[in-house]
């Protein structure tokens, strides 16, 4: 029997919805009756139906006695609708292989003793790292508390996101531009300071056709509420979730102004710049973001790396060198000694035209 190859392909659809399905996790199921696949499902759209419940309607009685490859365990707490696990069993399926375990307290090896009890075999742990992979963000708010972070940044060679006046549109060339498009695609929420709302008046969409099934969150970090009402972001607030961490002490005229046009305001402490982007987090996760994308400015980006919250990096490289009076990447955060410095592991380089797209993942400590 193929495990592995049927898991891949689990793997395979659970990949297409990340960034789609918050606050669920994106899963993918296959059943397999006789060597043969009978149904296949993933996590809808918004995280309901859950996979398992697309894979069996699309299996029927073709389920009965077969083999299910889910890349997370089958929930097992009730509500609506019942939960995979129970519908599995219902289903007769005799066989149930398991990637990783859900974090999930309701769950966490609940959904595994209730099909063993009903009599279903079941194996745990087939291609686990990868089916925790693709759940990292998932796993991130359930363990953590806060979405999986990624600081995407787009400079020339020597770390320069734009010139001494601020110009910094555009670095990179269309391929990389398309290429951050995609990450967005792959994020439940991007998020920029108000810094880069006010010089470059981004809005923060994802404009690759098909890539998004549910609308990208926009977060704005904006302390004091100094974006401008005439912003891309504010304007089209009736068309796209947008969200401002902000100090409980802002403007109260401005905050009534952006309530009324929708926005969702999240009060958070004051910090020595700005709001207390670590509580900005836990209030993301709160509200069922799993994956963040943050990309910018310096100002963010140096708050977010001293704090140690990012989780992966996406730098864009453009081959060119601005100089030193260049704005910088990230801001000055107070690093003296080497070994105090945020630390990557390199995952992959692509090559986007005549720019590079190097993916990092946070160094394991020690």
């Amino acid at each position: 029997m193929d495990d592995l190859g049927h898991m891949r392909a689990a793997l395979a659809l659970a990949r297409r919805g990340i960034g789609n399905t918050g606050p669920n996790p994106s899963v993918g199921c296959v059943i397999v009756r006789e060597g043969r696949v009978v149904g296949r499902g993933a996590t809808a759209p918004g995280g309901r139906p859950h996979a398992e419940t697309q894979a069996l309607e699309m299996a029927g009685d073709a389920a009965r006695g077969a083999t299910a490859y889910v890349t997370l365990e089958p929930c097992s707490h009730w509500g609506h609708p019942p939960p995979c696990a129970e519908a599995l069993i219902a289903a007769g399926v005799g066989r149930v292989v398991i990637g990783a375990r859900d974090p999930d307290r309701r769950v966490d090896g609940r959904g595994i003793t209730r099909l063993r009890a009903a009599g279903v075999e079941v194996v745990e742990g087939v291609l686990q790292a990868e089916a925790q992979a693709v759940a990292a963000g998932f796993f991130s708010r359930i363990r953590l508390g806060r979405p999986r972070l990624t600081l995407k940044l787009a400079t020339t060679l020597d770390g320069r996101l734009a010139t001494r006046a601020g110009e910094s549109q555009w670095i990179t060339g269309e391929l990389a531009r398309r290429a951050a498009h995609a990450l967005r695609g792959r994020h439940d929420a991007v998020m920029v300071g108000v810094g880069t709302l006010l010089a470059d008046d981004p809005k923060l969409t994802c404009r690759l056709p098909g890539a998004r099934r549910v609308p990208l969150v926009r977060v704005i970090a904006d302390s004091h509420l100094r974006s401008r009402m005439t912003a891309s972001v504010i304007a089209t607030i009736a068309e796209q979730p947008t969200w401002f961490l902000l100090r409980a002490d802002a403007d109260a005229a401005r905050k009534a102004a952006l309530a009324a046009l929708g926005a969702r305001l999240i009060e958070l402490p004051a910090a020595s710049t700005g709001v207390d982007l670590a509580r900005g987090l836990q209030a993301l996760g709160d509200a069922g973001i799993n994956d963040l994308l943050v990309e910018g400015g310096a100002q963010i980006a140096a708050a977010l790396l001293r704090a140690d919250l990012v989780d992966r990096l996406a730098w864009f490289h453009a081959p060119s060198v601005m100089g030193g009076d260049g704005w910088p990447a990230a801001q000055a955060f107070g690093i003296e000694r080497l070994d105090a410095m945020p630390r990557f592991v390199r995952q992959s380089i692509l090559a986007l035209g005549d720019d590079m797209l190097s993916e990092f993942i946070r160094a394991e400590a020690g």
